[in-house]
């Protein structure tokens, strides 16, 4: 019998023994028949739906106050994350999700929410992609398949210093998962500035996986074209050299020229099912005052297959006289995807509150 693990147009009429579950904050278990039941007084929609009662919207959202950490889902069975959906007020960057595969006591996935989303600098920005997308009001998706074999917790820790509202939706199915199964990673991190004109993406993977996506949100501290930089990547007992060498920051993203439209001599936005360049803040002449941009590649038709260990770097490099390479200073954070059996290696430490502000 077809699981339900992998769904797509070609084979979405075959019938499945999967059951489909969601959890959201009208159902924070996902048990069948156990939705909309909070009562007014119970809940942050208690107000509005007071006159009505319980099944009427009483329960869209939760509160997560400074300081707290709240568990968004706990599965305990075998299954599939299939979709997210999420809208987070407050600050995206004081936001962290994380996500715990089969009772591990350290995430495979810890990361800013807006970072996760493709939102790295705050602000609301359509993003149209296959795994992830964003659409109008903030609305964050995510459908990157993330298959679990005994249990998956899912929690969103406020770092910040004020309350924040969350609504939410975890839509996944319970199902047999196939024994080559593996889980899917995120790993955060933040050049600011870069040192030696380096930003690492990621260090230290250890295991037998594969890397799926980019995602950057790239702030330049100096003039000119700033992405003469090449991406590498380090698998499997490379040292100096990489296996996987870019030619430059724009060709990564699936562009080139410098991103730019010929006839306007202005950065041109896109944002395709596996790559873009989505995000572009320019200088507004007050508060606005350097260049930022956010970027995705999803190697999801050609992923990088490593058997031991990976380590991906970019190269922060812009143009000086001379028509000569200039090793830049910009502010550069990442989120990489990857899929790898588990156990993983340890990640490095968060960086705290003050590292982690838009500024």
């Amino acid at each position: 019998m077809f699981p339900g693990t992998e769904n797509h147009l070609g084979n979405i009429y075959r019938i499945s023994n999967a059951q489909t579950r969601s959890i959201s904050p009208e159902n924070f278990t996902g048990e069948q028949g156990k939705g909309a039941m909070a009562k007014p007084g119970e809940a942050t929609g208690s107000h509005a739906a007071r006159e009505l009662g319980q099944t009427w919207k009483v329960s869209p959202s939760v509160k997560i106050g400074p300081g707290e950490t709240f568990t968004l889902a706990e599965i305990n069975d075998q299954g599939i994350i299939q979709h997210i959906w999420m809208t987070p007020t407050g600050n995206w960057r004081f936001s962290i999700l994380r996500f715990y595969w089969d009772d591990e006591t350290e995430p495979s996935i810890e990361v800013p929410v807006g970072d996760f989303f493709g939102m790295g600098w705050g602000q609301y920005t359509a993003l149209n992609s296959l795994p992830v997308t964003v659409n109008p009001g903030s609305a964050f998706n995510t459908f990157w398949p993330m298959p679990f074999k005994k249990s998956c917790r899912i929690t969103m820790e406020n770092i910040g210093d004020e309350e924040m509202y969350l609504y939410y939706q975890i839509d996944y199915a319970l199902t047999e998962v196939p024994g080559d199964a593996a889980y899917l990673h995120a790993q955060f991190r933040r050049s600011n500035p870069t040192t030696g004109a380096i930003h690492t993406l990621v260090d230290g993977i250890r295991g037998k996986g594969h890397y799926v996506g980019t995602y950057l949100a790239w702030q330049v501290n100096n003039r000119g074209w700033w992405g003469e930089g090449e991406i590498k990547f380090y698998m499997d007992g490379d040292k100096d050299f990489p296996t996987i060498a870019g030619t430059g920051t724009e060709d990564y993203f699936l562009g080139s020229y410098n991103f730019e439209n010929k006839r306007t001599k202005q950065y041109e936005s896109y944002s395709t099912a596996f790559a873009g360049l989505h995000q572009i803040i320019r200088p507004d002449g007050l508060y606005e005052s350097q260049q930022r941009f956010g970027m995705y590649r999803w190697h999801i038709q050609d992923p990088i297959r490593f058997n031991k260990a990976l380590r991906v770097t970019i190269q922060d490099l812009g143009w000086k006289s001379g028509h000569r390479y200039l090793q830049q200073r910009s502010d550069i954070s990442s989120v990489v995807f990857w899929y790898q059996q588990e156990p993983h290696a340890k990640f490095p430490e968060l960086p705290d509150k003050d590292s982690l502000e838009i500024n």
